[in-house]
């Protein structure tokens, strides 16, 4: 699964799977361990979702779909995905997008309240 992903992605960049390991600075051997099924390091992981600007759920198979990382920040990726799937994180958003630093912090230490 793992590799099969790294392919596509490789072939949509024109580039080889060599290539790409040596642009991040890793060794060939590992294409070669990738092949028979084995999946790299979280480090690695991230390293190459960085290169291709995808998600390290995507390149791991965990995700169906490509989700381009926006801005190389998987974090306001996430965010953004979350605005766009929850209707309830939208109107919070809405809800905060005029509040001051201490309205949101007052906010979130309610919110946290009544979660404990």
């Amino acid at each position: 699964m793992f590799f099969d992903r790294l392919k596509k992605l490789c072939d949509e960049k024109g580039i080889s799977t060599y290539k790409a390991c040596t642009d991040i600075g890793l060794n060939r051997a590992a294409v070669a361990k990738w092949k028979n099924g084995s999946i790299p390091s979280g480090s690695t992981a991230a390293k190459l979702a960085d290169y291709f600007g995808v998600t390290t759920d995507y390149l791991l198979g965990k995700e169906k779909k490509e989700t381009p990382l926006i801005n190389g920040d998987e974090e306001l990726t996430e965010y953004v995905e979350m605005l766009k799937t929850r209707p309830e994180c939208r109107m919070l958003f809405q809800l905060s997008k005029n509040a001051t630093k201490e309205d949101v912090e007052a906010a979130v230490r309610i919110i946290e309240a009544l979660r404990k």
